[in-house]
């Protein structure tokens, strides 16, 4: 399934890909490199919140280390 989230820093339109129809995680905007993160639920944004980059790092890694 393929999202179009708009990046709450520069209002540019990202592509979001999914697997599962449930996400809540870190993204980085494509075009102004903003971070932030999203809560998607049955396949529908429910929030799109910025974050700073130490935030998206801690979430980057703390994934990274629990697959």
């Amino acid at each position: 399934m393929m999202l179009i989230i708009q990046c709450p820093e520069c209002g540019t339109k990202n592509s979001f890909s999914l697997i599962q129809s449930t996400y809540e995680g870190p993204c980085r905007c494509w075009k102004c490199r903003g971070t932030f993160v999203v809560t998607i639920e049955e396949e529908e944004l429910k929030s799109c919140e910025p974050i700073s980059e130490e935030e998206f790092e801690k979430l980057i890694n703390g994934n990274a280390s629990t697959r």
